[in-house]
């Protein structure tokens, strides 16, 4: 979710919508494969934020595992 802000307690915002990211139970596919984990996300639009230290740490090493197959 490129278009979230933080307020005055570091809470993330959805910009269109704003209501304050939750955590949710959230799904991911990639290369036919499907792993789940909690993330943040808009209880009005349904936008995942996914922050970056998490697409450069675990999304890249399952990223390079399944594609190494």
């Amino acid at each position: 979710m490129a278009d979230s802000a933080c307020n005055d307690e570091n809470r993330l915002i959805c910009e269109p919508c704003g209501l304050e990211l939750a955590p949710r139970k959230t799904y991911f596919t990639y290369l036919g494969h499907a792993f789940n984990a909690e993330m943040l996300c808009c209880p009005g639009c349904g936008q995942v934020y996914i922050p970056e230290d998490l697409v450069r740490g675990r999304i890249h090493q399952v990223e390079t595992t399944l594609e190494d197959k």
